[in-house]
């Protein structure tokens, strides 16, 4: 069997449709129809149920998929470590990051390793931790990072570094450069960010240990993510929690300023999220490896 029909029938069970696999690997819908059903034959059993509204793996459908998928990674592999024989290293990084770590440490991570490595390509996507945690056990992404664990049948979490979440505040607040009572907290109108992002989580599950939900407090406005809680905190709208790092500039400039809540001690695990039972290629792990040693030091 050939390579390209094994790509052909993982992408299509991955995105459960013939037209998105065929766009995901840009070629046409009848190319990797025809791949499909060349497969089949090869193997002599039916890989695919295409009788619902969406593709799903038959049995031996889903035994196939588990070994090609290694079997893809261990081609890319070879490629790029017989790519590399001069020494240098090639290949390429995909990976997510929710907004946390990937609006701050992620990015000078990625630029210092390229700069080491120019031979490697690097592509970086952002969004909510729920949602990079979603495409890796697609296998859309390789490697995720995010600020939250999220229970998912489909990948393994390994802690990466941890992170301060602070309330931040306006330059000139009450709060500023307090430490403040829960009560304080709960006459004070928040801004939060939007359901799936990881400090949100994290604030989730440290209220409960003093007996509080996040719904107990005054959430006047929910704003999505990071960079939008920022700016609003910044242009002196109220209060938020978030990521110590993400507002190291805004403290040093002067624009917001930082409080602590008594009884509260948020501090983020940031997670590297990895598909289960996929093969790491060479760049990936050498990119893990130069990230932890940046970390610590």
């Amino acid at each position: 069997m050939e390579t390209r029909q094994l790509a052909a029938f993982c992408a299509v069970v991955e995105r459960k449709s013939f037209s998105l696999a065929a766009e995901r690997l840009g070629v046409t819908q009848p190319a990797i129809s025809l791949q499909i059903r060349s497969l089949e034959q090869r193997l002599g059993t039916q890989l695919l149920d295409r009788s619902g509204r969406r593709v799903e793996p038959t049995e031996a459908g889903t035994r196939l998929y588990a070994t090609a998928q290694r079997l893809l990674a261990l081609e890319q592999q070879l490629h790029d470590e017989l790519a590399g024989t001069d020494g240098q290293l090639t290949g390429t990084l995909e990976l997510g990051a929710s907004t946390g770590p990937g609006g701050t440490v992620v990015p000078v991570l990625l630029c210092e390793f390229r700069e080491q490595h120019p031979e490697v390509r690097v592509r970086l996507s952002v969004s909510d931790t729920q949602s990079v945690v979603d495409r890796v056990a697609d296998r859309e992404l390789e490697l995720g990072i995010v600020g939250a664990a999220r229970r998912h049948r489909g990948v393994t979490f390994e802690p990466f570094f941890r992170d301060e979440v602070v309330l931040a505040c306006p330059a000139g607040h009450r709060f500023a450069g307090r430490t403040v009572s829960v009560e304080e907290l709960r006459s004070e109108p928040l801004l939060v960010m939007q359901e799936g992002a990881g400090v949100r989580q994290v604030i989730e599950d440290e209220l409960r240990t003093v007996g509080l939900r996040l719904r107990d407090l005054d959430v006047r406005v929910e704003l999505g993510l990071q960079e939008s809680v920022r700016s609003a905190v910044a242009g002196g709208h109220g209060c938020t929690f978030i990521s110590s790092s993400a507002i190291e500039a805004d403290v040093a400039a002067g624009t917001i300023a930082t409080a602590r809540v008594r009884g509260l001690d948020p501090v983020r695990e940031n997670f590297l999220v990895r598909s289960n039972g996929r093969a790491e290629t060479r760049a990936m792990h050498d990119f893990v490896e130069f990230a932890r040693g940046r970390l610590s030091a």
